[in-house]
């Protein structure tokens, strides 16, 4: 450790690859394969071959138990010096945007010069398991010390134990999906079904818009032959969301339906952060600032919604900052559901909830809506779940970059009811 002042942290810039809906074109790629690829695309971009970083932060939500050391293995075959050091970190879908947080922590407190943060998820490649029961057969089998003792165990096996079990993305505690937990709070914040479809066209738009001006061609690196994300849908409407049914909720008063929710996505994002002595030092760019952070998380046992928690964390974020919720000029707030992030502007402009929660006198009041998503959010790009968050940082990195001034917001809801924010500056 180090006791000195703190440091700027700059941003250089991200790569992902383009996000896929699950089962599509990386149908067969492991989270190695993808987390791998960004990585070589960092490297590639930035002239990284063969040298020494501080630190890789990288993460995934589901994965094999041969990824145990996922973050460390993608490094070696990433094209940097197999000195480089790497970690796994997870937070659900927080992940790299906590990665990100903690490369930061290490520049800014001089413990490294530069690191790698990022994130991968598939749902293509799931682990699947068998039975409990089968489990422990297996291992008492294993346990035999002589041929009777390690074939006795296999008197009691069934067929039953042949039925694969399939990870489920529930809630330990409630037992309810994320979309069955969103339906409640999207009833609590009264958030309509139209307001939900706006939302998710506009996401759509603005990100078929990007790709038509080019503002991804720098950011994405193709990979197994995938120039885009495919999820993006640039002929959708208002009238052909409507036709959807809601898939949480079948009671007749549901909202949600597989347009206005994420899909299940495969791929794969980075960042690559540094001090501004180490990117000057090899005229590297520096396309924003990581200035303030924040995590938080609720009770949403208790009764607090499952993905509430970023409406605390920015509220706590903007008063270590000394800044109002309109101080911004991009917001970049993942959709994990339409209604999630509609739920979470209404609590910001609710006067009980913001004095009765966050303990403020008076709402943080609304946003500019213009300014929010402005390339696309999550109902349309996708979400890999741990690879969300460098997503993020990674384009509003570049907004701020082109516009040359400003700052951002960055939030994010992840299960377990945790929320994990940023801001982001230009100067």
């Amino acid at each position: 450790m180090r006791n000195q002042q703190a440091r700027r942290v700059a941003i250089v810039g991200g790569v992902r690859i383009p996000f896929c809906r699950a089962h599509t074109a990386y149908a067969r790629a492991s989270n190695q394969d993808m987390m791998t690829a960004v990585l070589q695309g960092i490297v590639k971009r930035y002239g990284l071959q063969g040298q020494t970083l501080g630190d890789v932060a990288l993460g995934a939500v589901i994965k094999h138990s041969r990824d145990y050391n996922l973050a460390r293995e993608s490094t070696l075959s990433s094209g940097l010096a197999p000195q480089t050091p790497a970690f796994d970190v997870q937070r659900a879908c927080g992940t790299s945007l906590t990665a990100t947080i903690l490369i930061a922590t290490k520049i800014s407190t001089g413990l490294i010069d530069a690191g790698i943060a990022g994130g991968v998820d598939t749902i293509s490649d799931i682990p699947i398991v068998y039975s409990e029961a089968y489990r422990q057969l297996l291992l008492e089998s294993a346990r035999g010390r002589t041929l009777m003792q390690r074939l006795k165990p296999w008197l009691k096996l069934r067929p039953s134990y042949f039925k694969p079990v399939l990870p489920e993305v529930v809630e330990p505690r409630t037992g309810l999906s994320m979309g069955q937990s969103m339906e409640i709070t999207a009833k609590q914040w009264q958030i309509s079904r139209e307001d939900q479809d706006k939302l998710t066209l506009a996401s759509h738009q603005n990100a078929a818009k990007a790709y038509a001006e080019g503002f991804y061609d720098d950011l994405l690196v193709e990979y197994l032959g995938v120039k885009r994300d495919n999820n993006v849908r640039t002929d959708t409407s208002l009238e052909k969301l409507a036709k959807l049914k809601p898939v949480f909720d079948r009671s007749g008063t549901g909202t949600m339906t597989a347009g206005n929710s994420t899909p299940l996505t495969d791929g794969a994002s980075g960042v690559l952060l540094s001090s501004e002595e180490w990117a000057r030092e090899r005229s590297l760019p520096i396309s924003a600032y990581l200035t303030h952070a924040r995590e938080a998380a609720v009770d949403f046992v208790g009764g607090e919604g499952l993905l509430m928690a970023p409406a605390y964390a920015v509220s706590a974020m903007l008063a270590e900052a000394n800044l109002s919720l309109q101080d911004f000029d991009y917001y970049e707030i993942h959709e994990a559901f339409a209604a999630q992030t509609l739920a979470t502007l209404k609590a910001w402009e609710s006067e009980k909830f913001c004095r009765e929660r966050l303990g403020r006198d008076r709402a943080l009041g609304p946003i500019d809506r213009s300014k929010l998503n402005v390339k696309g959010g999550s109902v349309a790009v996708g979400h890999p779940f741990a690879a969300t968050g460098t997503r993020l940082v990674a384009t509003l990195a570049k907004l701020l970059r082109e516009r040359g001034r400003g700052r951002g917001l960055i939030s994010v809801c992840t299960a377990g009811g945790m929320g994990v924010t940023a801001i982001l500056e230009a100067t």
